[in-house]
């Protein structure tokens, strides 16, 4: 008998119809002979219905409000999950996260798990049922309902699969597995039969909406296979474990892009050791992630120094930025939202000369500008203008003959 851990996003319980599909498809998994824990999210678009809802009622938003709201959308799938179980003759227990044993730190709106008490969890398997936890949530150690920032639902599922030592953790979607480019901008992308885990690390962190990043790491650390797969054909996915050495890599595996980034610009900053430490203690400590960094050559004594945020954190960092020009003895900040991020990934690049001539050559005929760069041994981006990333994506798409 295997133990799966399965995973449901939005649009897979997004209305009555999909909510019972997704509890046949429960109880034909433990008609064969398995155990299975489910994780759900909110109904369809509830999660963003509910942030416009409190925009509608306050401009003041404490975080823990947030999170108390934001949370009750995950709460209302299992439930439905549950009685549509029950009809099918499937005992299923609801459990929120803080049931489910979910311990984070106090970070409202981004907590990170830092434990996973999953007594209630164990005893429900053993009995027969099946638990249905709501995802992205937790409770902190100060007992504070938390979430864990958006696509938290993966996070949670990840790591139940961990501590409960399952033999897979399933992710049903929308789409029927990783693909090597959207297929909304490159019709002709195919879907990959097996990702190693850090290709999938560098997809998720550069653009690709599949799997959230953290989720992926905490695979890759707990040794968590995943199995990405679409709720709505059932059919196989993508498989997402450790890398084959015996197989030989292809050189390029995806292309990926990213509009949500923001590019910030600190002018000025005299040229001496200790200032970029203090610039980017201040960004850490408002907990905003920065991506990539550019300093420039010095001239008279002085840089400019370069790095991009994730779009949401774009009002927080320039506010820090501007507290810290006089501290670090600058003269500006300048911030800029109309970027994007091109990605190749591909565990091959490691072994293969020539990925970075091409990608600029490929770049450089299409008439695009690349505006920074930031690489790593299986992933090289770019910066460019947003109206030029989807360009972008199809000129190296093509380039590298990623095609189906």
């Amino acid at each position: 008998m295997s133990l799966l851990v399965q995973k449901y996003g939005g649009s897979s319980v997004a209305d009555a119809d999909r909510i019972r599909a997704v509890a046949d498809h429960v109880a034909r998994t433990r008609r064969a002979g398995n155990d299975v824990v489910v994780v759900v999210s909110a109904m369809g678009k509830t999660t963003d219905r509910l942030v416009r809802l409190a925009d509608d009622v306050s401009s003041v938003q404490p975080n823990r409000e947030v999170d108390m709201l934001l949370s009750s959308g995950e709460r209302i799938s299992m439930s439905l999950l549950c009685m549509a179980l029950a009809e099918l003759g499937v005992e299923a227990t609801s459990y929120t996260g803080s049931q489910a044993g979910i311990i984070t730190d106090a970070v409202h709106t981004r907590a990170k798990i830092v434990e996973i008490r999953a007594d209630r969890l164990r005893a429900t398997l053993d009995g027969g049922g099946v638990p249905v936890v709501a995802g992205f949530q937790g409770m902190s150690l100060e007992r504070d309902v938390t979430t864990l920032g958006r696509g938290g639902s993966d996070t949670t599922a990840v790591a139940l699969a961990a501590v409960l030592n399952a033999d897979v953790c399933e992710i049903y979607t929308d789409v029927s597995g990783v693909f090597s480019a959207d297929p909304r901008i490159v019709p002709e992308a195919r879907k990959l039969s097996r990702i190693s885990f850090e290709e999938m690390l560098e997809m998720a962190a550069t653009g690709g909406r599949v799997l959230m990043l953290r989720s992926v790491e905490f695979a890759r650390n707990h040794g968590v296979a995943l199995h990405v797969r679409s709720s709505f054909t059932w059919e196989p996915g993508t498989w997402v474990d450790e890398e084959d050495a015996t197989m030989e890599d292809a050189i390029v595996t995806a292309v990926t892009h990213d509009v949500t980034e923001a590019k910030v610009t600190v002018i000025g900053v005299p040229d001496r050791p200790g200032l970029a430490a203090q610039l980017f203690r201040g960004l850490a400590d408002r907990h905003v992630n920065v991506d990539m960094i550019v300093q420039n050559t010095s001239l008279h004594g002085t840089t400019d120094i370069s790095f991009t945020v994730p779009g949401y954190d774009l009002a927080v960092s320039t506010e820090v930025c501007e507290q810290l020009v006089p501290v670090l003895g600058a003269s500006g900040v300048t911030s800029d939202a109309d970027v994007a991020r091109v990605s190749l990934v591909g565990a091959g690049m490691k072994t293969h000369p020539g990925v970075t001539a091409l990608t600029f050559e490929t770049l450089a005929s299409a008439g695009i500008n690349i505006e920074m760069i930031s690489t790593s041994s299986i992933r090289i981006s770019c910066m460019v203008r947003a109206s030029a990333a989807e360009e972008a994506v199809r000129a190296l798409h093509a380039a590298f003959d990623l095609a189906g």
